[in-house]
């Protein structure tokens, strides 16, 4: 019982924490930067704090062996990295952009376990298995680890089906995109989880696509991902904070 107050303590400081962004921030340009920075210092300062020491995480650089994996992601995610795509070196965001078009023409209608079968790579993972857009990651990669890599490997084959994940990475990752999505529903943003590769292909074909998501629009809902129906989603959110 202390555990789960724990949570929807740590929830509702988080949504409190970007709803005061929300408000007083509105249209601003900077509005992305500061609920993503809530986003992640967030994410970060609550993990250390759950982290099991005696569990430790055996993902690092150069792994990228769960990187077939369908990522979703909300709005500010999103236009965060076009962002960073298209302040990068004109000739890294063209090669970067194409290969995200050629994934999303493979992957754009699959599951995830046929992804997996497809072993199509993310197209933010180099040559080296590094991701290339890892300060601007999203909540769902990050909260994404594994306590095993020989076990990713073998499930990557399609050799085991369990995988020894971290626990705490999803629970946080959870508590703060959910606080997200709560209070952008709160205030009117589009509030959905999309697919990553689709939505940042409309994010990049539509410049003023931060504008008008900023404006209310639901920009990317042609991305939305509903494994949980919206009804549900708002339903829950209005329980965690306690409506």
């Amino acid at each position: 019982m202390a555990h789960h107050d724990d949570n929807l303590r740590f929830f509702r400081a988080r949504h409190a924490a970007f709803a005061q962004i929300l408000d007083t921030r509105n249209d601003d340009e900077a509005l992305l930067g500061h609920l993503l920075d809530e986003a992640f210092d967030g994410f970060e300062q609550a993990l250390q704090a759950r982290l099991d020491a005696g569990a430790p995480v055996a993902c690092d650089r150069g792994c990228a062996t769960c990187c077939t994996l369908r990522v979703t992601a909300t709005a500010p995610e999103v236009l965060l990295i076009a962002r960073h795509l298209v302040a990068a070196d004109p000739a890294v965001c063209r090669r970067v952009v194409q290969r995200i078009a050629e994934a999303d023409e493979r992957t754009r209608f699959e599951s995830d376990a046929q992804r997996v079968t497809l072993q199509s790579p993310c197209p933010f993972v180099d040559d080296e298995g590094a991701c290339v857009i890892y300060s601007a990651r999203p909540l769902s990669c990050r909260g994404h680890a594994s306590h095993d890599r020989h076990a990713c490997s073998l499930a990557a084959c399609g050799q085991v089906d369990d995988i020894p994940y971290s626990v705490a990475h999803r629970m946080v990752r959870s508590l703060v995109q959910n606080a997200l999505q709560a209070a952008l529903r709160d205030a009117g943003y589009a509030w959905g989880a999309y697919e990553l590769n689709h939505a940042l292909m409309l994010a990049l074909s539509q410049s003023e696509s931060e504008a008008a998501w900023r404006a209310g629009e639901d920009v990317f809902a042609d991305a939305q991902i509903d494994d949980v129906s919206p009804a549900e989603m708002a339903s829950t959110f209005d329980w965690l904070k306690g409506a």
